[in-house]
């Protein structure tokens, strides 16, 4: 069953039943088995020195930071270059691969990262430990926003779905 999003789990006659966002429910079943395929594949670092959470294969510095069990997406801070840099020169970790197993990942954090580590490649050192991103704290996000509903309200903004940015480094905007 692919693009369905469990709202609720109910247990009816020592059996599971799945209940949609919008309402839909499964068939009961005996034994429930989720296949998200979401696991960090570090796989082409191999040989590169790596200091990464052992639990969340995230950087170390920000794995306390993404931690599911503490944070949502929306008080999850925003990371920079000093937070992604590997013991490797000039190697980060950014975008997902920075979250590791952490499912709280946003676009916009990673949008921030990437500005955050080009500065720091370009010798703008003010400007990558400069954060430009502040995330509202709205708990779970709602999945991949537009992607599912295209009437939402969170058109051109909100916590998962922003509006597109022109980014510039140590520029204006």
């Amino acid at each position: 069953m692919t693009g369905f999003r469990v709202a609720e789990i109910r247990s009816v006659g020592g059996q599971a039943v799945l209940v949609a966002e919008n309402g839909r429910e499964l068939p009961a079943a005996d034994t429930v088995v989720v296949l998200t395929g979401f696991r960090p594949d570090l796989s082409f670092l191999s040989e590169m020195r790596l200091d990464l959470d052992p639990t969340l294969e995230a950087p170390r510095r920000i794995a306390a930071d993404i931690d599911p069990n503490i944070h949502s997406c929306g008080s999850v801070q925003a990371t920079g270059a000093l937070d992604l840099a590997q013991p490797e020169p000039d190697l980060y970790l950014v975008g997902m691969k920075s979250y590791g197993r952490a499912p709280t990942f946003l676009a916009l954090t990673g949008y921030e990262q990437v500005r955050s580590v080009v500065a720091a490649l370009a010798g703008d050192h003010e400007g990558a430990a400069r954060v430009e991103l502040v995330l509202p704290d709205t708990g779970v996000c709602g999945g991949a926003g537009v992607f599912d509903d295209p009437e939402s309200a969170d058109i051109g903004g909100g916590c998962c779905a922003p509006a597109p940015e022109v980014l510039a480094i140590g520029g204006t905007r």
